[in-house]
């Protein structure tokens, strides 16, 4: 079975961030976040995403998920945060079944994972600060607390100066920090990174990770899909591969 563990051990939320960490969770925060057992997808078309997937990732862990277009990769994201549902076997994320979850349920997962596209998704008539501030509002925070997080999130990316700012006043490395300060200003233990530097040149696309490198440090478990084999040379992390549906180590 593929498993991919770290020797550190996760930290706290720091940079501004609550450490909402209670004594129980530090002592299974060694266990694993997300379990994938003989997972296969075949879409209606009948078209074969995943084959016999066995993955561990354990809290606190960067995984590079590389491979081609079309291999796969979306797809395993997708079926961590229930957009999609798996054909054959188990997903368990955060000590979540996946199998059937449903509703309410399945909206509380949700709320645990963070999730960056590659095309960013901001709406355009909304300020920076208002694109990140949206998931709280959504989520039923306070007006203090939504304050008290957006600071340190925005600072975090390096946004801070950009608060009042639409999307289309800003470079394509900065709308894809916003869209990863929107994804954390929450506070997710995991963070799901689809393709986040596709539609970016190299500094931007390496700033972007030493952000996501970053946020791994201070504990939350990230999650990145890529085809940029450059980047993943230059990242000291496990990497698996996805080729035609089937996962492989890269590097452990």
């Amino acid at each position: 079975m593929t498993s991919v563990t770290t020797e550190r051990p996760p930290k706290g939320y720091g940079a501004g961030f609550q450490n909402t960490t209670s004594t129980a969770e530090q002592r299974s925060a060694a266990g694993l976040i997300v379990k994938l057992q003989q997972v296969t997808k075949v879409y209606a078309n009948g078209s074969r995403a995943l084959v016999d997937v066995n993955l561990q990732i354990r809290r606190g862990d960067f995984l590079f998920v590389t491979g081609p277009s079309g291999s796969g990769k979306s797809t395993l994201l997708k079926l961590l945060y229930g957009e999609e549902r798996v054909t054959q076997g188990k997903v368990t994320v955060n000590d979540y079944d996946l199998t059937h979850l449903r509703g309410n349920h399945l909206s509380k997962l949700r709320r645990q994972i963070g999730v960056v596209f590659q095309d960013y998704k901001l709406i355009p008539r909304r300020t920076v600060a208002e694109n990140v501030a949206f998931v709280l509002w959504a989520q039923g925070f306070t007006r203090k607390e939504i304050h008290r997080r957006l600071t340190p999130t925005l600072k975090m990316v390096g946004l801070q100066d950009k608060a009042e700012c639409f999307p289309e006043q800003l470079s394509g490395g900065e709308q894809q920090r916003v869209s990863i300060a929107r994804a954390i200003v929450s506070t997710p233990p995991i963070l799901l990174a689809d393709e986040p530097t596709g539609n970016l040149d190299i500094d931007n696309s390496w700033q972007v990770i030493q952000i996501l490198k970053k946020l791994n440090s201070i504990g939350i478990t990230v999650i990145v899909t890529t085809h940029d084999e450059h980047l993943v040379r230059l990242s000291n992390h496990p990497v698996v591969q996805i080729r035609n549906g089937r996962l492989f180590h890269a590097r452990l």
